[in-house]
């Protein structure tokens, strides 16, 4: 069929036919070997700032398996941020190629790139970024909605996701009648919804106190234990010792890749350092 001629209305792009969000697996496909949730090879990428050239990120190499709970941690100008922006999708490798469960994102439009975001990926931010006068419940509806999920389904999903942060008395609650720590559940919970291959937390902690910070990070090993990936960017040392692998950036490169605990393992003990951050051990069923 030829292209439209100048006077004709562009065509409308064709209805997906595959969901925007995976459903849990059959238990008959569950058995079949899934690629790894994460594959970075040989990733660069470079800014232009009129004349300077600034290399965020250099060469970097990685690869994190499904069921992993990852931290990446580095000071300001590592290329943490730069990372975290490609891993979810935010930005594309200057060189370099990303993929995600098996999926490489070369050559993505920015309408398939949403789309894989959606599908593949739940967010989970530092300042909450929540709708404000909105229930807790519409707020972990909202993924829901965009991937055309009727409302009965909405409702249930989201009330499921809330009870499994420990929110489900608060689902008529809005952001400015919660705490930080529990505005931060309900995040986590928007952020699983939608049943993520990974679940990527960017300064997860940074606006909590020591109670919070500790509640938060019971939450992310309660979902690594069920087999969720945990992907947490942060400058804390003690925040990252509860992840089972701790990589560290440092001039766009990887300085330091080393593994605390194994893949099946339960998510390590957080110990008291400085910062006053403190984690009991706990498992969530």
């Amino acid at each position: 069929m030829s292209p439209p001629t100048p006077h004709e209305p562009p065509r409308p792009r064709p209805v997906r036919e595959r969901p925007l969000v995976e459903r849990v697996a059959s238990p008959r496909r569950a058995g079949r070997r899934r690629p790894p949730a994460i594959v970075l090879r040989d990733v660069s990428k470079t800014y232009g700032l009129g004349a300077i050239e600034v290399r965020a990120l250099q060469h970097v190499t990685l690869q994190i398996a499904r069921g992993d709970f990852a931290a990446i941690m580095g000071s300001s100008g590592s290329g943490k941020t730069t990372l975290m922006n490609i891993l979810g999708c935010l930005d594309l490798p200057t060189r370099g190629r990303y993929l995600i469960d098996g999926v490489d994102i070369r050559d993505m439009d920015e309408d398939d790139l949403a789309d894989l975001r959606n599908r593949k990926i739940g967010f989970v931010f530092q300042s909450f970024n929540l709708v404000a006068r909105t229930s807790a419940l519409a707020n972990v509806e909202l993924p829901l909605a965009y991937a055309g999920f009727d409302r009965r389904a909405r409702r249930q999903r989201a009330q499921q996701a809330l009870a499994a942060v420990g929110m489900a008395r608060r689902t008529h609650h809005q952001p400015s009648e919660l705490s930080g720590g529990q505005q931060q559940r309900v995040a986590v919970a928007r952020a699983l919804v939608t049943n993520p291959t990974m679940i990527l937390a960017d300064e997860p902690t940074g606006n909590l106190d020591s109670h919070s910070t500790e509640e938060v990070l019971r939450i992310f090993a309660g979902l690594n234990q069920e087999g969720r990936t945990i992907v947490l960017i942060t400058h804390e040392p003690d925040v990252a010792a509860q992840a089972k692998r701790v990589i560290t950036l440092g001039d766009g490169r990887v300085i330091d890749d080393r593994r605390t605990a194994g893949l099946h393992d339960q998510p390590p003990v957080l110990h008291r350092q400085k910062s006053a951050h403190h984690l009991y051990g706990e498992t969530h069923r």
